[in-house]
């Protein structure tokens, strides 16, 4: 993805190739940031008040001020509108500044979509299941310390797969480094339970409402990498996948090895909705 814009938060639009943080920023410096990513339909960013209310309780887990949602609209309108393009990518950053000085800083980046995601969607991604042992407290933060999750996703693309499917040492599975997971058997559609230590996904709130409205009945559940693998169908969502099928899992075919029907169905529902 290539940056097209960025505004900070009172202070208006910035260049794109000059530095906008100092190097001991505790957001670069200790990853003590927090951030939301957000889709752009035909120049508007899909649901922004919902992930503002996100950022606010993410900076909240990781004992950081509390962000300033209104400079970070404004800031968000004007990087959209410096961009020019209609369907983008938008990113909020929350960071509490530079070290020992308490004053925070939020930036508002717009880039450009990833190229692939059409030809991922007809194909369906491949998944490997990876060990996963993160702490409760931030599991369901949308912090800049991502080092973990990107560990993980390195370590699925090693194996031959797209992304990796993170499961707790109780064999519970959670979510992607970047999305919500979900599997269906029958009519009935399931997605882990938030009493995990997931993140909350702003696209998967919206696509409960849409499998309830076109016929599936949704559940939360907490069920065992070995439950999920013999599911009819399993799909991720997640703001710039939108709904993304998954095709194999470690290496095993999901379903009949084809992207799912509900999958193909709530993605249709996604794009009318917005």
């Amino acid at each position: 993805m290539t940056l097209l814009a960025l505004s900070r938060v009172g202070v208006g639009s910035l260049p794109v190739d000059e530095p906008a943080l100092y190097a001991d920023d505790e957001g670069f410096l200790r990853g003590r940031a927090v951030f939301e990513t957000i889709r752009v339909y035909a120049g508007r960013p899909f649901r922004l008040p919902e992930h503002l209310e996100r950022l606010a309780r993410s900076a909240q887990l990781v004992g950081i001020p509390e962000p300033d949602s209104e400079g970070l609209s404004t800031a968000a309108e004007g990087a959209v509108s410096s961009a020019g393009v209609p369907d983008a990518v938008l990113r909020l950053l929350w960071t509490p500044g530079r070290e020992g000085l308490a004053a925070p800083a939020g930036f508002a980046l717009v880039s450009t979509l990833p190229p692939n995601l059409d030809d991922l969607r007809t194909r369906g991604l491949r998944l490997a299941s990876v060990d996963w042992a993160t702490g409760r407290r931030l599991g369901s933060a949308k912090s800049t310390s991502y080092a973990e999750n990107f560990a993980a996703v390195h370590e699925a693309l090693a194996a031959g797969s797209d992304d990796a499917l993170l499961v707790g040492r109780d064999g519970v599975v959670l979510e992607t480094p970047t999305a919500n997971v979900w599997w269906r058997r029958g009519a009935d559609v399931y997605t882990p339970a938030l009493e995990l230590p997931i993140l909350a996904g702003v696209t998967g709130s919206v696509v409960w409402n849409l499998a309830e409205r076109n016929g599936y009945t949704p559940h939360e559940a907490a069920s065992t990498l070995s439950e999920v693998q013999t599911a009819d169908e399993i799909f991720l969502t997640a703001s710039i996948r939108e709904v993304m099928p998954v095709t194999t899992l470690d290496g095993l075919p999901v379903g009949d090895g084809s992207p799912g029907e509900a999958a193909q169905l709530l993605q249709r529902a996604l794009r009318s909705l917005v």
